[in-house]
């Protein structure tokens, strides 16, 4: 049963975090204002090695599988208004993420490592180091990646695309990045900061769920 409580604060949340967001995917999301001679040693990277890149108000996370392929999660208002596999294979513009954060809307994708980092400094396996978390063997992170491309429903709190990397990562689906951010969020506007509620029922976007959709699929 649905928690019409819950859930109303869960909206609030995530319209705070987003607007807090709003500034980077103004202005730097992927597919505009990127550089695009931007070097990276791929021979470095390892299948499994979640790759990180740190902006100004998110980070972005991706798993690599080898090949110049990154796995990573998307928000795409395209998914919802289209099939056609040759407009939305394309790198994601700024329009496009912004309306499919807001309708909830992505897909996990693979895109070049170029595409993916758009020109930032890329972090491996940093994750591992800041959550002090033993990491699954490189390959089934790999496998668990691969399992869950296509389209998932999105969430600032509950699916993003920390909460896929640490599920392929560590087996536990988290993200201490919107935990903190939503934090801030309700410092500021609120007055106090509030603690994260639990996952609502009517929202059912955490790795778990999308696991099973993905295994009922394949």
């Amino acid at each position: 049963m649905k928690n019409p409580m819950l859930e109303a604060v869960s909206l609030v949340l995530e319209k705070l975090l987003f607007i807090s967001y709003f500034k980077f995917f103004s202005s730097g999301a992927p597919g505009e204002d990127k550089a695009g001679n931007t070097l990276y040693e791929i021979s470095s990277f390892l299948r499994g090695d979640v790759l990180e890149v740190p902006r100004t108000h998110l980070t972005h996370y991706g798993i690599y599988l080898g090949d110049n392929r990154v796995a990573h999660m998307m928000p795409d208002i395209l998914l919802a208004l289209t099939d056609d596999k040759g407009l939305t294979q394309k790198v994601v513009s700024n329009k496009r993420l912004i309306l499919g954060v807001i309708g909830r809307g992505a897909s996990i994708r693979v895109d070049t490592v170029e595409d993916f980092a758009y020109g930032a400094e890329i972090l491996v396996n940093h994750l591992d180091r800041s959550l002090k978390k033993k990491a699954l063997l490189n390959e089934e992170v790999a496998q668990r990646a691969e399992k869950l491309l296509g389209i998932t429903p999105y969430s600032l709190l509950w699916n993003n695309c920390e909460h896929f990397v640490t599920y392929c990562r560590f087996g536990t689906a988290i993200s201490p990045q919107a935990d903190k951010d939503i934090s801030k969020c309700t410092a500021q506007e609120c007055g106090n900061a509030v603690p994260l509620p639990a996952t609502p029922e009517s929202c059912p976007v955490i790795a778990a769920e999308v696991i099973r959709v993905s295994t009922q699929r394949s």
